[in-house]
């Protein structure tokens, strides 16, 4: 009999992981996320573990998977994009900057609106409201239905009047 395809385990574990991420079973899903990783292992599984993390406040531990990620795949947008976030969370905002750069120009990224709302995030921050504005902006023309985008942008545009 042929051994089992390690990409195909490590997928099954990864929909798992995400089932019981999504369904609030933090403990359960690092396990299965771990498990994706045993058997192959993927920037995504590394990131959506880190993000798991991220939900149980560990942000270094969430920092250190995205790190992994990084490594298996550079043009994987999501770990820096998440590195990002996280530091956000520290409150290490200008540490935060680099890293949301580097998603918005990752090979592999689809969900590009993200970086540049959070980099507004930061300039808003920094009170730096013609950057805040920019990417406020950048974010809502990539994905119009993305009304956190919109509502920065409009929140900046009625503080400038």
């Amino acid at each position: 009999m042929p051994e089992p395809d390690p990409r195909q385990t490590a997928s099954e574990f990864f929909k798992k992981g995400y089932e019981q991420q999504m369904a609030g079973q933090y403990r359960q899903a690092i396990d299965l996320y771990t498990r994706s990783i045993d058997a192959f292992p993927t920037a995504e599984a590394y990131t959506f573990r880190g993000w798991t993390y991220s939900f149980l406040g560990d942000y270094d531990r969430a920092i250190a998977e995205c790190l992994q990620a990084i490594e298996v795949d550079p043009d994987f947008g999501n770990p820096y994009n998440d590195i990002g976030a996280y530091l956000i969370e520290q409150e290490k905002w200008d540490e935060a900057i680099p890293w949301f750069e580097k998603a918005i120009v990752a090979k592999r990224y689809e969900a590009r609106c993200y970086p540049h709302f959070n980099l507004g995030r930061v300039y808003e921050r920094k009170h730096d409201w013609r950057k805040a504005k920019e990417c406020y902006g950048a974010a809502y023309s990539i994905d119009q239905r993305y009304v956190a985008a919109l509502a920065g942008l409009r929140r900046l545009n009625a503080a400038w009047n």
